[in-house]
């Protein structure tokens, strides 16, 4: 199979349409629909269903789907880094969702400045749910995220810290007067919706809380009233005087890692790790 092959077919599996995917991919439609039929014909199996309704994938289409992000990912990855290796930068390039755990990160970097030979490490800020797209293509040699809302499968992680929830409310609410609340207390109060986070494919669940797309829309619908945040306790880190937090009892902990792409062979990733693991 070729890259190219790859590319193109995840294109119309993700956009369901031939017009649609040929103008995301900038080609023609006929190049595009050969260059499907080609592989089909390669791997002798239909991937997608064509008719009036439009276009839908086969069993076959869906497992290839999968299988071909990883494979694009991988090669994206194999690039960036060989690009990097031949400048002759020496450096780590660390993910983090901004406003995330910023003490644990700070205690991280000068915890790895201080060791011997020490590379130099580029924090790398990005939105919910990037860490694990950066890390498989190669945007990102190591990562902060959470479990259990960041999907982790397929890498390899070190566990930094457990903390419990809060919940975010404006600061003038009559349950920012509470010391705990529950999940329950949050959804009781229809004046107060809770904001809704992109799951791992970028949708977000039905319901009646904002979609949320970055943290500085979050801290101004909060404080607005127009919402509350279920978020782990050192989110309490960039907060504004229009916000409170209050500790949820019954709400999971999260457990904050330092992930890496298992295939990797780099020594500055294990010792980053290692000073991760001391912390």
């Amino acid at each position: 199979m070729e890259t190219r092959e790859l590319r193109y077919f995840v294109a119309v599996a993700e956009e369901l349409h031939f017009s649609r995917a040929a103008e995301r991919l900038g080609i023609a439609q006929p190049p595009l629909s050969r260059a499907i039929q080609q592989l089909e014909r390669r791997l002798g199996v239909t991937l997608l269903e064509r008719d009036r309704r439009g276009v839908t994938l086969t069993s076959a289409g869906q497992l290839l789907l999968g299988e071909a992000r990883a494979i694009l990912d991988a090669a994206a990855a194999a690039a960036r880094r060989t690009r990097r290796a031949a400048s002759g930068t020496k450096r780590l390039i660390l993910a983090t969702k901004a406003g995330a755990n910023h003490e644990l990160l700070r205690k991280l970097l000068d915890a790895h400045a201080a060791e011997p030979d020490a590379t130099e490490i580029e924090v790398l800020l990005c939105g919910m749910g990037d860490q694990a797209r950066m890390l498989r293509d190669g945007r990102a040699d190591v990562a902060l995220m959470q479990r259990p809302f960041d999907a982790l499968a397929g890498l390899d992680t070190e566990d930094l810290l457990t903390e419990q929830q809060v919940a975010i409310l404006p600061a003038g609410h009559p349950l920012a007067a509470r010391t705990s609340l529950t999940m329950a207390d949050l959804a009781a109060v229809p004046d107060l919706p809770v904001a809704r986070w992109p799951r791992h494919d970028g949708s977000y669940e039905p319901g009646p809380g904002p979609e949320i797309h970055d943290q500085a829309q979050l801290a101004q619908l909060i404080a607005l009233g127009r919402t509350v945040a279920v978020l782990c306790a050192s989110s309490r880190s960039w907060l504004w005087d229009a916000h409170t937090a209050v500790p949820l009892a019954d709400a999971p902990h999260v457990t904050t890692v330092l992930a890496w792409p298992p295939h990797s062979r780099s020594r500055d990733v294990a010792g980053l790790v290692r000073t991760a693991a001391r912390l």
